[in-house]
C-alpha cells in the first residue's frame, strides 16, 4: 500500500511575486500550482493508493474563487482517476467563526467521489486499491471545540493549552485503542509538536499554537504519523515514523535553506500492527529558490564592484533574491543600485537592496550610551526615556524579561 503524504500547499501566497499582465495572476500563484502539479502527476504515474493531505490548502481562511478553482482542479484529477484523497483541515482552512463553512466543505457538499474530509478528531476507514486503511484525523485544534468557556475562565493561555493538551491526548488514546489490529493504520495531524523545529517564518502561524507532546501521537499501534503545519520537513521519530512533510513552496527567506517536497510511504498490510512500514522516502519538488547574497565592504573598497563580484559567484537565474550590503558610511554613496539590479536581471524577483551602514556615532538613550547595558537595562532605560507610565512600564518589563530569558535559553 503506497501513501503520498503532503501538506501546506498555501495557494494564495503572493509575496515576492509580480502580476502577469496577460492573466492578471501573481507569478507566485504559478509557482505554488506548479509544485502541486508535480505531486498530482507523480501520484497518477506511480500507482499511489492514497494521497494524504495534512492541511492548509490556502493562505487565507476565505480563499478567492480563483484559488478554490485551482485547488479543486487538481483534486478532481485524482478523484476522476479513482485515487482516494484524504483532506485534513488546517488552521488556514478554518473560518474565524465556527458556524461558517470551511474552505474544504465544498467537497462534502458536492459529494466528490474518492475524497474524504478530516474535519473532526475521529477514525476514518478509507478504501484503497490495496485494501482498507484506518486514518485517525487530528485537524487544527480550536480551543473552543475542546474546552468550555467556563473551564477557561481566569486561566492563563499556558494553563488553557495544558488543559487542551490533556484533553487531546486522552481522545487520541481512545481512538488508538479502538483500532482494528488487522487493518493498517496511520494518524494525520495539523499540529505543533513539542519536538518540532520551525523555520524562521512565523507570519503564517496565527497566535500562540497549542503544543502537543510527540508521545501523544507516536503510538506503537500506528504504522505512520503524517503531520502538517510546520513548514520545515523533518523526521521526528522512527517507530513509528512521525514526519512533517513540510510546505511545497518557500514562503519567505526564513525557509531559504529548507528542503521542499513530499513523502512516499510503502506499507505491507500482511505484516503485524505497527510493523507494516517497509519504505519511506522524501521526494524534492522544483520549488522556487530563495537566495540571499551577503556583501561585506571595507573603507578601501567600492561597494558596487564588490556586490557585482558577489552576484557573479551565485546562480541567480530564476531565483527570488535579496542583496544585503554591509559597509562603512564613508563609501555608502558609491553604491549604485541600478548596476546591481541590472546584474540581477535573470532573477525571478529582487527585493529592495538592504544597506547595513556602519556609522561611527554611538547610539544613546538620552545622555546615556547603550553600550555595556544588559537587554533588561536598555529596555528599562527606553521606557523611562519614552515616559511610559510606571504601571504600564512594569507590565512591559515583565513581558520583555520573559522574552529575553526565553531567547537566552534557546541560544
Amino acid at each position: 500500500m503506497r501513501i503520498l503524504h503532503l501538506s501546506d500547499v498555501h495557494i494564495g501566497v503572493e509575496s515576492y511575486g509580480s502580476i502577469d499582465p496577460d492573466t492578471g495572476l501573481s507569478s507566485r500563484l504559478t509557482d505554488f500550482l506548479a509544485t502541486f502539479d508535480e505531486i498530482v502527476d507523480y501520484a497518477l504515474d506511480n500507482n499511489v493508493d492514497l494521497v494524504l493531505f495534512a492541511g492548509d490548502a490556502y493562505k487565507s481562511r476565505d480563499p478567492s474563487q480563483t484559488h478554490q478553482r485551482e485547488f479543486a482542479r487538481r483534486i478532481a484529477r485524482l478523484s476522476q482517476a479513482g485515487m482516494p484523497v484524504f483532506l485534513l483541515l488546517g488552521n488556514h482552512d478554518l473560518p474565524h467563526i465556527a458556524t461558517r463553512a470551511t474552505s474544504l466543505d465544498i467537497f462534502h457538499t458536492l459529494a466528490v467521489p474518492n475524497v474524504t474530509i478530516g474535519d473532526r478528531l475521529d477514525t476514518y476507514l478509507v478504501q484503497t486499491r490495496s485494501g482498507p486503511l484506518q486514518v485517525i484525523a487530528l485537524p487544527w485544534i480550536r480551543r473552543s471545540a475542546f474546552l468550555a468557556r467556563e473551564e477557561t475562565r481566569n486561566l492563563t493561555i499556558d494553563q488553557i493549552n495544558q488543559q487542551l493538551q490533556e484533553r487531546v491526548t486522552n481522545l487520541l488514546a481512545w481512538q488508538t485503542e479502538r483500532l482494528d489490529p488487522a487493518i493498517p493504520a496511520v494518524l494525520t495531524g495539523h499540529v505543533s509538536l513539542n519536538t518540532a523545529m520551525t523555520s524562521s517564518e512565523q507570519s503564517m502561524l496565527l497566535g500562540r499554537d497549542p503544543i502537543i507532546m510527540q508521545s501523544s501521537l507516536a503510538h506503537p499501534s500506528l504504522d505512520y504519523v503524517a503531520l502538517g503545519h510546520i513548514h520545515k520537513h523533518q523526521v521526528l521519530f522512527q517507530n513509528p515514523y512521525v514526519v512533517y512533510s513540510g510546505s511545497l513552496e518557500r514562503i519567505d527567506f526564513g525557509e531559504e535553506n529548507d528542503d521542499k517536497g513530499f513523502c512516499l510511504i510503502d506499507l505491507d498490510p500482511s505484516r503485524p500492527q505497527g510493523q507494516r512500514l517497509v519504505d519511506f522516502t522524501f521526494h524534492h519538488v522544483k520549488a522556487r529558490p530563495f537566495l540571499t547574497i551577503e556583501v561585506k565592504v571595507d573603507a578601501q573598497q567600492d561597494p558596487t564592484e564588490e556586490a557585482l563580484k558577489a552576484i557573479a559567484r551565485k546562480h541567480v537565474v530564476g531565483s527570488i533574491v535579496r542583496v544585503k550590503v554591509t559597509m562603512p558610511q564613508e563609501v555608502e554613496a558609491l553604491l549604485r543600485e541600478d548596476e546591481v539590479r541590472n546584474a540581477l536581471a535573470s532573477a525571478q524577483f529582487v527585493t529592495p537592496i538592504v544597506r547595513d551602514v556602519q556609522r561611527d556615532r554611538r547610539t544613546r538613550l538620552g545622555s546615556v550610551p547603550v553600550e555595556g547595558l544588559s537587554p533588561q537595562q536598555a529596555l528599562r532605560l527606553y521606557l523611562e526615556t519614552a515616559k511610559v507610565p510606571l504601571e504600564r512600564a512594569n507590565i512591559l518589563m515583565s513581558y520583555g524579561e520573559s522574552l529575553i530569558n526565553e531567547e537566552l535559553e534557546n541560544t
